[in-house]
């Protein structure tokens, strides 16, 4: 059944939820919401750091995407770089040399836009477990179809039938790229037109972050 997102281009982001220290055990926890795609996120440490992983001037940073149903596929352990490394350049990891951070990505539901939804899902939980950071960073997907019509945070469906599919992580202080990952072929007019609706999408993320932080400080 198609619904009016899977058929219209669209300017907006899905309707964004989140949830945190719902878990006991890991330091920090959230779950992100992007639509009907959600995510998962435990973070664990800063903590002791297996010696072989060790790095004397900075903390390891380590993820691990876990599938919905079965096993981890290339594609998960391709995911988990993009993320690590755009974690690791957020995380103050000189603060806490010889240690580890990491952080658990649960997928529970996979409605497009997953990547995008992994990388708001973990700075949501590095921020509960209170991981010292130099800023935040929000993830916005989009696509372009066949017609060259603009997707913002788009759907499975849309983004299988997509001419390409970008994904962007932006720094929350200047709004400079952290991650950027393309999918498909386009001109340099078109990147750039997505750069730029994805950049200026990324605030309503960042606001969002801010709200759900003013919520929690409200109850605590």
């Amino acid at each position: 059944m198609e619904t009016d997102r899977d058929t219209d281009a669209s300017s907006e982001l899905r309707p964004v939820a989140c949830e945190q220290s719902f878990l006991s055990r890991p330091d920090g926890s959230a779950t992100f919401t992007q639509g009907d795609t959600s995510v998962m996120a435990a973070v664990y440490g800063p903590a002791d750091v297996n010696q072989r992983k060790e790095i004397l001037d900075k903390a390891t940073v380590e993820v691990v995407l876990k599938n919905k149903v079965g096993f981890t596929a290339v594609k998960e352990k391709a995911q988990e770089r993009l993320i690590r490394n755009s974690c690791a350049t957020v995380i103050l990891t000189g603060l806490h040399p010889r240690t580890s951070v990491t952080i658990v990505l649960q997928i529970i539901q996979d409605s497009g836009s997953l990547l995008s939804c992994c990388i708001n899902a973990a700075c949501l939980a590095l921020l509960d477990a209170g991981v010292p950071m130099k800023c935040l960073m929000a993830s916005v997907t989009c696509v372009l179809d066949k017609d060259g019509d603009l997707f913002l945070d788009p759907t499975e469906k849309q983004a299988k039938v997509a001419q390409c599919v970008y994904t962007f992580a932006f720094e929350s202080q200047e709004k400079k790229i952290v991650t950027s990952t393309m999918k498909g072929t386009c001109t340099t007019e078109q990147y750039q037109s997505c750069l730029a609706a994805c950049q200026t999408a990324s605030q309503e993320i960042f606001n969002f972050y801010r709200t759900s932080a003013e919520k929690k400080l409200s109850k605590s």
